[in-house]
């Protein structure tokens, strides 16, 4: 089964899959209680199965819009720069990616959310950035 979730603004496409009563847990009552080391009553914690990380739907985030005198691009998550695809005095298009940050072993492209010239970069290839960093400015 598939559905979308939103976290932090950002939607994201995830298959589920629902399981019946005795394929991992007990048909009622309680699920067991993980202790501080990880396992259930203080033994330690099979290592768990990793699924494929989601894929973003929508990525790009502004506190206004692109070519407005002062707009920002601004970061959706906390992560590192992995590439950025502008430069200062670039005209860009909506929808055109301007930078990849890499969260979780996720890629998460950038794209403008509207035409406009970029002012400056404040960030580059590398840093750490938070949720709601700025990292392009528009003139």
């Amino acid at each position: 089964m598939k559905l979308k979730i939103t976290v932090h603004g950002v939607a994201y496409e995830v298959e589920v899959e629902v399981l019946d009563p005795g394929e991992g847990f007990p048909a009622s009552g309680p699920l067991p209680a993980l202790s501080a080391v990880g396992g259930e009553h203080g033994h330690p914690a099979p290592p768990l199965a990793v699924a494929p990380a989601a894929r973003p739907v929508a990525a790009s985030a502004s506190s206004s819009p692109a070519g407005q005198p002062g707009s920002l691009v601004t970061s959706p998550i906390a992560g590192t720069v992995i590439e950025v695809k502008c430069r200062a005095g670039e005209e860009v298009q909506e929808g055109q990616v301007l930078l990849v940050i890499e969260a979780m072993k996720m890629n998460t492209s950038i794209a403008a959310p509207a035409a406009g010239t970029v002012r400056s970069i404040p960030i580059a290839a590398g840093d750490n950035v938070r949720e709601g960093d700025t990292l392009v400015e528009f003139t």
